[in-house]
């Protein structure tokens, strides 16, 4: 698959779903009666990237880049205003009904709040049969209720907890049922968005393990959206770092950990504590200064470029596209092939003042004054 500006990435597996160029707006408008359009919010802007069979692709970012739009428009609840998502080369967006269903149940989804995610009027039982009946309706009752019992099996729940409803289960517990939904169909792609926020970091750790160990087993794909980069770099194969509703870096886990090229990302990375107080107190911190922009006003030419502490001035007027700047790793920055480039990771960031002129490609930023 091409990604970004076209380059080809170098997978190790075929491609499962293909992002392309996609956008997702949302229309701002304005007066009770007479609504006119007013603005549109750019909540993904020019999104590309592949999944690949049997994989884990992370996706992080700030609150408001755009990641749970993102996941919404893969599963079909918001339709995109541009671009495409393709699943074994096909347009979900120009499926008939009848594909539209199959892809309903090759597509699952796995949600952040365990228990606003489940119906309080159902039981454990009803709530993973509940796929069953509409997508399997000639399936008799004792096969369905044995498929449960296997389900919650797999999850790690005794079958006697079919009978119980979600007020009376812990919020882990919750969750497994989720997963145990998630995997009725056998969907080749679950959506796991925010999947362990929500719950107690000992109990985070039980799901990581078993969502691992459902993907071993059942040779399941993930896309995995998550603002805990511990939980990212332990799970992900790949991570696709967004900001501003655009993939600003995407590559292997342990490439994008090691060695980032983005100084977004590098300014993510410096935010993770270190256990050791020692190195902790002797590492040097990226702090970013100012707001993220609106996306209903985005900063024109690359979007970091207000909080970038390499931003010069064709920062401003010059759309970065996501590239490949070493092999599997790709940059969305205009500034990685310099000479003078170092890691921003001895840079304190500060905010740019949109109305002075940044300076030059050959006139240092005050952070490569500060080296």
């Amino acid at each position: 698959m091409s990604e970004g500006d076209g380059t080809a990435v170098r997978a190790t597996g075929a491609s499962l779903m293909e992002v392309r160029d996609l956008a997702v707006h949302f229309p701002v408008t304005k007066g009770a009666f007479l609504k006119r359009e007013v603005g549109r919010v750019r909540a993904v802007d020019g999104v590309s990237f592949s999944i690949r069979r049997g994989e884990v692709l992370g996706l992080v970012g700030e609150s408001g880049c755009g990641k749970t739009t993102l996941a919404r428009s893969i599963l079909k609840l918001v339709e995109p205003t541009a671009g495409s998502i393709l699943i074994d080369g096909e347009d979900i967006w120009a499926q008939d009904k009848a594909a539209n269903l199959a892809y309903r149940r090759r597509v699952q989804a796995v949600f952040q709040d365990p228990f606003s995610s489940l119906n309080p009027r159902m039981s454990v039982g009803d709530t993973v049969a509940e796929p069953f009946h509409i997508h399997h309706a000639d399936m008799s009752r004792d096969a369905i209720d044995a498929r449960v019992r296997e389900l919650l099996g797999l999850c790690g729940l005794p079958a006697r907890m079919a009978s119980r409803y979600p007020h009376e289960m812990s919020g882990g517990q919750r969750q497994r049922v989720g997963i145990a939904r998630a995997l009725a169909l056998e969907a080749d792609l679950i959506v796991c968005d925010e999947a362990v926020s929500a719950l107690d970091v000992s109990i985070q750790a039980q799901v990581i393990n078993l969502l691992e160990d459902l993907r071993r087993e059942l040779d399941l794909t993930y896309l995995f959206i998550g603002h805990d980069l511990g939980v990212i770099r332990h799970l992900c194969d790949r991570v696709a770092v967004m900001y501003l509703g655009r993939v600003a870096e995407l590559a292997s886990a342990e490439d994008l950990f090691e060695d980032p090229l983005h100084p977004y990302t590098d300014a993510l990375l410096s935010a993770i504590p270190v256990p050791d107080p020692v190195a902790e107190a002797a590492r040097e911190h990226v702090v970013l200064g100012g707001e993220i922009p609106s996306p209903l006003s985005p900063p024109t030419g690359c979007v970091f470029h207000p909080r970038c502490p390499r931003a010069v001035s064709r920062c401003t007027n010059v759309v970065p596209s996501l590239r490949e700047e070493r092999p599997a790793h790709l940059a969305a920055c205009l500034r990685i092939d310099e000479p003078d480039k170092t890691s921003s990771r001895s840079v304190q960031a500060v905010p740019v003042d949109a109305s002075a002129p940044l300076p030059s490609s050959d006139e240092p930023t005050r952070g490569d004054q500060h080296r």
